[in-house]
C-alpha cells in the first residue's frame, strides 16, 4: 500500500471539500446564523457563487452580499458592520489602523488571482493591442507636464480621429486603486472625464453601446460578455510582447496588469460556526473561483491560505 504524503493528504483535503473535524458540520450540527459580506464587485462573483453552493448544504444560514467596492466594504469592516470585506486590493495602512483603533482584529485571505481586463466595444478592430504608455495616454490626466488624449488618432496616427468615451471602475473600487497604481503610476490619478462606477454591469453596457469607447474591470466581467466586447492585448513596453488576461499569462506574470483577490475576515466573526463553516468552504471551493471567471491558485498558494485560516480559528 502507498503512503500518503503529507501534500498529498492535504489536497485530497481541499479537493474533497472535508470539513475540519472540530467543525459543526463534522460534529452533526445543523448550522444556521448570519454572515454579512460587502466590498469589490469583482470579488462578489466568487462569492456570490460560493454563497449559492452554500447554502444547498445549510439553507439556515442567511448569507448577505453587497457591492459597495473595496473602499465602501472597507468603511463598513472598520466599523464593525460586517464579517467579511471582499476585496480587489490589499488593505491600506490607514483602514487596518482604523481596525486596530476599533479593536477588529481580522485575517487576510488570498482567494483568486485576477487579470484586469482592458475592453472595447466590438466593432472596434484597430486597437486589438496597447502598451501600459499607450493606455497612460488615454487614462492619465491633462497636466501642465502630460498631454493626454482626446481623441483614438492621439494615440495612435493610424486610428480613426473620434473622441474617446470612457467607463471604468468607480472611486470606491479596488479595481480603480489598482488599475490607476498599475497605468499611471499613482494610485487613484486619473483623467475626470471618464465615467465611473462600482457596478462592472453599467461598465459593461456603456463600452457595448459605443464602437469608439474603451472600459476596464476584472477578466470575469469580460468572460461573461464576449459576444459584446474585445479584450486588449497589453505590453509593458513597445517591442515587447503582447499579452491577453488569459489564465496561463496571469499566474505567470507575464501580462502586466495582474492582481490577487482577497477576502477579509474578522477573527471574532470566526467565532460563529456559520461564518466558520462559510470561510472553510470559501476557502475548500477554489474551483468556484475558475467558474466565476478568474484565476484559481495553485495547490501550494492554497495551502499557505489554509494554513492561516487555521491559525486564525485557534
Amino acid at each position: 500500500m502507498k503512503r500518503w504524503t503529507i501534500l498529498g493528504i492535504a489536497i485530497a483535503w481541499i479537493g474533497f471539500g472535508v470539513s475540519s473535524p472540530d467543525s459543526a458540520v463534522a460534529q452533526g450540527k445543523k448550522l444556521s446564523g448570519e454572515v454579512k459580506c460587502d466590498g469589490s464587485s469583482t470579488v462578489y462573483l466568487i462569492t456570490e457563487a460560493v454563497a449559492a453552493n452554500f447554502k444547498k448544504l445549510h439553507a439556515g444560514v442567511n448569507i448577505s452580499i453587497g457591492i459597495s467596492g473595496t473602499g465602501g466594504g472597507m468603511r463598513k469592516f472598520v466599523n464593525n458592520e460586517l464579517d467579511i470585506c471582499d476585496a480587489s486590493r490589499k488593505m491600506k495602512d490607514v483602514e487596518a489602523k482604523a481596525c486596530k483603533a476599533n479593536g477588529i482584529e481580522f485575517v487576510e485571505l488570498q482567494v483568486a488571482w485576477d487579470g484586469l481586463a482592458v475592453v472595447v466595444n466590438k466593432k472596434n478592430d484597430f486597437a486589438p493591442k496597447l502598451t501600459l504608455a499607450q493606455l497612460r495616454k488615454i487614462w492619465h490626466p491633462d497636466t501642465d507636464s502630460f498631454k493626454n488624449a482626446r481623441t483614438w488618432k492621439d494615440v495612435d496616427p493610424t486610428f480613426p480621429n473620434e473622441p474617446l468615451a470612457l467607463w471604468g471602475a468607480g472611486k470606491d473600487s479596488g479595481t480603480f486603486d489598482y488599475f490607476t497604481e498599475a497605468v499611471n503610476g499613482k494610485e487613484r490619478l486619473i483623467r475626470q472625464d471618464y465615467k465611473g462606477s462600482e457596478d462592472d454591469n453599467v461598465v459593461v453596457t456603456g463600452v457595448s453601446k459605443n464602437p469608439y469607447a474603451m472600459g476596464f474591470f476584472g477578466v470575469a466581467y469580460y468572460t461573461a460578455n464576449k459576444n459584446s466586447l474585445n479584450v486588449v492585448a497589453v505590453a509593458k513596453k513597445a517591442g515587447e510582447k503582447y499579452y491577453e488576461p488569459t489564465e496561463a499569462n496571469v499566474l505567470s506574470g507575464k501580462y502586466p496588469i495582474s492582481r490577487p483577490l482577497y477576502i477579509y475576515v474578522k477573527t471574532k466573526s470566526l467565532a460563529r460556526p456559520a461564518v466558520r463553516e462559510f470561510v472553510d468552504f470559501y476557502l475548500r471551493r477554489g474551483d468556484l473561483a475558475k467558474s466565476a471567471g478568474y484565476v484559481k491558485m495553485s495547490t501550494l498558494q492554497t495551502l499557505r491560505v489554509r494554513k492561516m485560516f487555521n491559525q486564525a480559528v485557534k
